[in-house]
């Protein structure tokens, strides 16, 4: 990207100025930018977001006066807030193809001088972003001037946020900070509150999306400048938004704003504990036949090939790595244009694909009619359950909401109790061998501990109390029955035998 005063080496900054009634501290914040800026193509955007005052007019000036810099002044006509205000610099940086947008405040508050130090690691693809951490150095932000009660509630908000997000910074409240401008585009920051919390927000979708932070000891300067932030307020929307994110990650009640994986990054082998998926391993001898269809990215296949396993993927989507089977192939289950592969089937997989088709009547009535040598493949199939007591407590409240994963997963098409898939299977002619309740992937959700295994095993007795109340999948073992051309051929078959008998019993030519 090479920006509008032609400059260009190759790497592109923007120097993004929120402004609110700065109209004190704009010029002298704006003098400390370092002229080792130049070494990159950089622009100093400033957006003053309605001030009351000479905001504005500050930024002009100062543009005016210093005509070698590369500056733009935007002023919103309406108040946008700290968040809003942030959306439109973020985007701008998108629009304009730069490498990073480095977020300053106007107050003077954070250091320009360090604007270097913070946008190389990102300039220089070592990270997505990097944020300046007052905290990272113990007694640091103190001595800076940081109130007492500001310093214990950054710490305590930092200690449950790390806690609740299984994250390790050192701050989370700083607002200096440099965003990769790729990353920001793979976040939802659009949907974002428009309030302080914005800044809280984000960490999160970085957090969930896998990118990369690194923290930057910056110092710690307060001045006279006005705080608009209502702490208390700031506080709980600050550990609501994050147990709301811990909530949507549990597949508990989906947010818009966390929603920020692709439909494969949700699924993740569920080892070590009773699962669906240590189930089915376990039901799998060795060296069996495995046709496994909705194979995902082929994690399952993986296990099962540890147990000499000759494994046939079939999912919608192309394998990132097709040695996770043996064989692959590539079908829409929707389509009604199912092939299988050639020869016998051991065991056939349907785990948690049924709730995801548009007509899974349909769709059982076709494998039925293809599947061959059906009397010698068993079907394993698993399905969430949507009369699980969480999800019964949660319609009590007069709440039903999808979410990322989980019983309520937004891709769901269907909803199944232990008594609808019965009655499906049945209706589509197929035999139950074995049926049984799948407790809660308590491990998955709060971590391999004591509480989770004494869950997992409080779980396993209430499912033996009322499987259709406390399961939280259902696993079948099933057999398809014949077909009524599968019986007819038979018939012909063993007519034109019994013909044969006969015939030699009279001594009679088959006609």
């Amino acid at each position: 990207m090479t920006s509008e005063n032609g400059k260009g080496n190759g790497k592109s900054l923007l120097v993004f100025i929120v402004a609110y009634n700065a109209e004190s501290t704009l010029t002298s914040t704006l003098r400390r930018i370092p002229e080792s800026l130049k070494k990159y193509d950089y622009r100093i955007l400033i957006i003053d977001d309605s001030s009351g005052d000479r905001t504005f007019s500050e930024g002009l000036e100062f543009k005016g006066l210093n005509p070698e810099l590369d500056i733009e002044v935007l002023y919103n006509p309406v108040n946008q807030g700290y968040g809003g205000n942030q959306k439109l610099g973020y985007q701008y940086a998108i629009d304009h193809g730069y490498d990073a947008v480095a977020l300053l405040h106007g107050d003077g508050q954070y250091a320009p001088e360090m604007l270097e130090e913070l946008s190389a690691p990102v300039l220089e693809g070592q990270c997505d972003a990097v944020f300046g951490s007052r905290m990272s150095k113990s007694g640091n932000a103190l001595k800076g001037g940081m109130p007492f009660y500001k310093y214990v509630g950054n710490r305590i908000l930092t200690k449950v946020q790390n806690w609740l997000l299984g994250a390790r910074l050192s701050e989370f409240h700083s607002g200096y900070r440099v965003y990769s401008v790729k990353a920001l585009a793979e976040v939802p920051f659009q949907s974002n509150t428009n309030d302080f919390h914005f800044d809280t927000e984000i960490i999160i979708q970085f957090l969930h999306k896998n990118l990369t932070i690194h923290e930057i000891d910056i110092p710690t300067y307060y001045g006279d400048e006005i705080c608009y932030v209502n702490g208390m307020k700031y506080a709980r929307d600050v550990v609501l938004t994050t147990i709301a994110s811990r909530l949507h990650r549990l597949g508990i009640r989906y947010r818009k704003v966390f929603d920020v994986q692709g439909p494969q990054d949700n699924y993740d082998l569920k080892l070590g504990y009773t699962s669906s998926h240590t189930v089915v391993i376990e039901a799998i001898p060795e060296g069996s036949k495995v046709l496994d269809i909705g194979c995902g990215q082929g994690l399952l296949a993986r296990e099962l090939k540890k147990k000499q396993c000759r494994v046939h993927g079939i999912d919608q989507h192309e394998l990132e790595d097709p040695s996770a089977v043996d064989q692959f192939s590539l079908c829409d289950l929707n389509s009604g244009k199912l092939e299988l592969p050639e020869g016998d089937i051991d065991y056939l997989l349907l785990l948690d694909i049924i709730e995801h088709l548009n007509s899974p009547e349909k769709f059982l009535d076709h494998l039925r009619e293809i599947l061959p040598n059906k009397e010698k493949t068993t079907i394993l199939i698993t399905v969430p359950n949507v009369a699980f007591f969480i999800i019964r407590f949660r319609l009590f409240l007069g709440e039903f909401q999808y979410g990322k994963s989980g019983i309520l997963d937004l891709t769901h098409c269907r909803l199944f109790t232990v008594s609808s898939i019965k009655i499906l299977l049945r209706q589509s002619g197929y035999e139950i061998v074995n049926i049984k309740g799948i407790p809660a992937p308590f491990p998955k959700a709060i971590g391999d501990n004591f509480v989770s295994r004494r869950l997992l095993a409080l779980n396993r007795l209430f499912i033996k109390v009322s499987r259709g109340m406390f399961s939280y999948q259902i696993y079948i073992r099933a057999k398809a029955l014949p077909t009524v051309n599968d019986l007819l051929r038979v018939t012909r078959e063993s007519s034109k035998k019994r013909m044969l008998e006969h015939a030699n019993e009279e001594n009679e030519p088959v006609s």
